[in-house]
């Protein structure tokens, strides 16, 4: 965010809380300087709350780490049961976040950790054009079907492979987290599949390599969340999965303190993007575009109007998903639209 300063100064560590252990002898290279905390499947969480943090971080620590894939295969094949979708690693503790803070989360690596994919239509999950709770329609839904998708890493790729013919196409990866949430305000616990004002289940392609996610911090240390790995994902997410797949994920940590947001907030060096997320989809644009109305006045001192004027003529929209128990709608606007822009 323009114009903030970004804390790394040490705050209130919780009773338990430490730094992980050394990184194994048999563990990848680690950058320089950074935490490693490998997932325990044992472990995975599948809500936002209040747990017991996995380790402790300082503002402007480098934290490497790992996710399972949202269908629980990672799980599953190191001999646990899954217990529902989105399997979560942490939570993440960062000392000194309070209430009222910023929680800055910068990507700066993502790797698919795995040679397949899975993708899934699901009667009990819906998808967007499928009879659901939410949209009951007469006549039977779609029945549950399954694909796998091979990775291949010479070529950036993955391969959709049709079930009802011989076709088959090379799909571009672009690795992402569908799952980056803080625990929830009021003691609230949500669970993995859930995109809300804390984050959650966003499902949003900006939540990757070259951006830089805010959230709000709604209890001490923030207790950071992560999982869901998607090697590409189509806009709306309409049949209810990405590429599903589990991830190794280099994140770099800040704390904006004093600062306070109601909704997420991603940014990168062309843009500045507001998430909204509810339903229905319109109340879930208003929202994003409410956000960055204000984000605009008070980090480029645009009044309310001319704010809503300049989006009238600028602004981008990306519906990140329309299949989880809330929709979310990205809307952004290029930095060079704006005051002392690029």
């Amino acid at each position: 965010m323009k114009n903030f300063v970004l804390s790394a100064a040490a705050g209130l560590l919780l009773t338990g809380c430490s730094r992980p252990p050394a990184v194994s002898a048999d563990a990848p290279v680690s950058a320089p300087g950074a935490i490693q905390y490998r997932l325990k499947m044992d472990q995975v969480k599948y809500d936002f709350g209040v747990y017991p943090p996995v380790a402790s971080l300082h503002p402007g620590d480098i934290l490497e780490t790992n996710t399972a894939d949202s269908d629980g295969h990672a799980v599953e094949a190191a001999g646990y049961k899954t217990g529902g979708f989105n399997p979560l690693t942490g939570p993440f503790f960062v000392e000194g976040a309070q209430p009222g803070d910023t929680l800055a989360i910068r990507f700066l690596s993502m790797d698919v950790d795995g040679d397949i994919g899975y993708g899934d239509i699901d009667p009990d999950f819906g998808g967007a054009i499928n009879s659901n709770p939410y949209t009951p329609m007469l006549g039977p839904g779609i029945g549950k079907r399954s694909w796998t998708y091979p990775i291949d890493r010479a070529t950036n790729t993955a391969t959709f492979r049709a079930k009802d013919s011989t076709f088959s196409v090379r799909i571009p990866l672009h690795p992402f987290l569908g799952c980056v949430g803080v625990a929830p305000a009021s003691g609230e616990v949500r669970s993995s599949i859930v995109p809300a004002e804390f984050g959650g289940n966003m499902d949003a392609s900006e939540a990757s390599v070259g951006n830089t996610l805010y959230l709000p911090v709604n209890v001490p240390g923030a207790l950071l969340f992560m999982g869901d790995g998607h090697a590409a994902m189509g806009d709306g997410e309409i049949a209810g999965t990405a590429i599903e797949v589990s991830m190794r994920v280099r994140v770099k940590l800040d704390l904006i303190r004093k600062k306070k947001i109601g909704w997420p907030r991603f940014e990168n060096a062309d843009y500045i993007m507001a998430a909204g997320i509810y339903r229905p989809m319109d109340d879930a644009l208003r929202i994003a575009f409410t956000e960055l109305v204000r984000w605009m006045g008070e980090d480029y001192g645009l009044s309310a109007i001319d704010a809503y004027e300049l989006l009238s003529k600028t602004a981008e929209i990306h519906v990140a998903e329309m299949v989880d128990p809330n929709y979310v709608v990205v809307a952004k606007i290029n930095k060079k639209y704006l005051p002392h822009g690029r």
